[in-house]
C-alpha cells in the first residue's frame, strides 16, 4: 500500500506551530529515499563501498508465534467490532524472526501482514473505530513493534553516502513495520481521533523514542517517522516545546559529539515546516535556535546530505524577521570553508537564496565583508568548479544589483 508521506501544512492552533503555505519558497524540500546523486559541486567525502544488505533491528522474538486468523472486520456486528479490534491489535503484538531465518513462520507472519492491512482499511473507510478502549491498545501495539534497538551503522565513521557506490541497509523487518507505520498513521489522521485521550499514552516517553528512530539507516522508515512526528506535533499542542527542544538535542550531538546521525534531513524537513508558521514577533528561544543550532549544522563535513533542508530553514527565518539578516551572514561567514572548494559552491547558493529575500537596509550592513569574501572566492575557485561557481555567482550578482540599486 503506498501513501503520501510528504509533509503537509495544517491548520495553526497556538502562536508557534503550524506551517503556512509561503508563495515565495514554497514546501520544504523533499528528502530523497536515496540521497541527490554527488555531482560537481558538492561536497564529497571519502567513499566507503558498502555490499547491499538488509538487517533487522534487535527485536524481542515472541516464543509462542502461531496466530489464529480472526474474523473479518466489516463483517462483525457493531457490537462486536471493539473487541474485534482489540484482538487484532494485540495479535500485532507478537514479533518474528526476519533476519536470521527470513522463511520460519511464513504461515503466521501472513496472519499478521494481514491484520495490519485490514485494521489500515478499516480505519480509513470507517468512522467511530477509535474508542476509548482502543487508544491505550493501539499505542502498545505501536510500541511493542516499532520502539527497538536498531542495528549497529554500516558507516561509523559518517562518510557521505553515494547511491552509486553504495546501498542503503533496509529494515528486514519492513514488511510488517511499514504497515504498523501507516495504521499509526490512520489512527492519528482518523476524524474521531482525540488527542485530549491519546495524551495519556502518547507521551514524553513515546516522543524520545520516536525520535531515537530516526537514526535508521532505512530511508523509507524515516521518511515514515518524518510524516509521524510531523502529525503529532500537531494533534498535540502540549508536545510542541518538548519536540523542539529534543531536536535541538539531536542537532547539538551531532554538531560537537558524534557528527553522524541519519535522520538530519528529515529533522529539518519538519522544522521547516514548523518555523513557517511560527507567530510574528519570533520568540526569543527560536532566534537562538537559529544562531546556535542551524548555523552551526554549517560546519559538518556532511553538510551536502542535509543542505537544500538547511538553506530553507535560515530563509525563512529571515523572511520572518529581517532584523536576523546581519548575525546570519556573518555566522555564514564565520563558517564559509577554507580550501573546499565543493562545498563553497554550497554555500554561494545558499547566498544567493538569502539575497533574494534580504531587505536592503539590511543588505547595507553586511555587504562589506560579503564583497570581501566573494573576492576571495574568485581568485582561488579552481577551473573545475567554474561552471557551477559561475551560476551562482549570476543569481548572486543579480540579487546584489537589485539592493545596491535600492540602496
Amino acid at each position: 500500500m503506498n501513501m503520501d508521506t510528504k509533509i503537509k501544512p495544517e491548520k495553526s492552533r497556538d502562536n508557534d506551530a503550524e506551517p503556512k503555505t509561503n508563495s515565495l519558497s514554497g514546501p520544504p524540500p523533499t528528502t530523497p529515499l536515496n540521497k541527490t546523486k554527488l555531482t560537481t559541486g558538492t561536497v564529497q567525502g571519502p567513499l566507503i563501498k558498502k555490499d547491499k544488505r538488509h538487517s533487522s533491528s534487535r527485536f524481542n522474538i515472541t516464543k509462542n508465534r502461531e496466530l489464529e486468523m480472526l474474523p473479518v472486520l466489516k463483517d462483525a456486528s457493531p457490537a462486536e467490532r471493539e473487541d474485534l479490534f482489540i484482538q487484532k491489535l494485540r495479535q500485532c503484538c507478537v514479533l518474528f524472526d526476519f533476519a536470521s531465518d527470513p522463511l520460519s513462520d511464513l504461515k503466521w507472519k501472513e496472519v499478521k501482514r494481514a491484520a495490519l492491512h485490514e485494521m489500515v482499511e478499516f480505519v480509513t473507510q470507517q468512522k467511530g473505530v477509535i474508542t476509548d478502549a482502543i487508544y491505550p491498545e493501539a499505542v502498545n501495539m505501536f510500541a511493542v513493534n516499532l520502539f527497538r534497538t536498531l542495528p549497529p551503522s554500516s558507516n561509523p565513521n559518517g562518510a557521505e553516502f553515494d547511491p552509486e557506490e553504495d546501498e542503503p541497509t533496509l529494515e528486514a523487518a519492513w514488511p510488517h513495520l511499514q504497515l504498523v507505520y501507516e495504521l499509526f498513521l490512520r489512527v492519528l489522521e482518523a476524524p474521531d481521533f482525540q488527542p485530549s485521550i491519546a495524551k495519556r499514552y502518547i507521551d514524553n516517553k513515546f516522543v524520545l523514542n520516536l525520535l531515537d528512530l530516526f537514526d535508521s539507516e532505512d530511508p523509507r522508515e524515516r521518511d515514515l517517522l518524518k510524516t509521524t512526528l510531523h502529525r503529532i506535533y500537531g494533534k498535540f499542542l502540549g508536545l510542541r516545546a518538548f519536540i523542539r527542544k529534543q531536536i535541538n538535542n539531536v542537532f547539538y550531538r551531532f554538531i560537537y559529539e558524534t557528527e553522524h546521525h541519519n535522520g538530519i534531513a528529515e529533522l529539518l524537513e519538519i522544522l521547516g515546516s514548523i518555523i513557517n508558521g511560527f507567530a510574528l514577533p519570533l520568540k526569543e528561544e527560536h532566534k537562538v535556535f537559529l544562531l546556535r543550532v542551524l548555523m552551526p549544522l554549517h560546519k559538518v563535513k556532511s553538510l551536502s546530505v542535509y543542505h537544500p533542508q538547511l538553506a530553507y530553514c535560515v530563509v525563512q527565518f529571515l523572511e520572518k524577521d529581517p532584523s536576523l539578516t546581519q548575525p546570519v551572514i556573518r555566522s555564514l561567514l564565520k563558517y564559509w570553508p577554507k580550501t573546499h572548494s565543493p562545498k563553497e559552491v554550497m554555500f554561494l547558493n545558499e547566498l544567493e537564496e538569502i539575497l533574494d529575500v534580504i531587505e536592503p537596509a539590511e543588505f547595507q550592513k553586511v555587504m562589506i565583508p560579503l564583497f570581501k569574501q566573494l573576492s576571495k572566492c574568485c581568485q582561488k575557485m579552481p577551473p573545475t568548479y567554474c561552471r557551477s561557481c559561475f551560476q551562482a555567482y549570476t543569481g548572486i550578482r543579480k540579487a546584489i544589483g537589485t539592493k545596491l540599486y535600492t540602496v
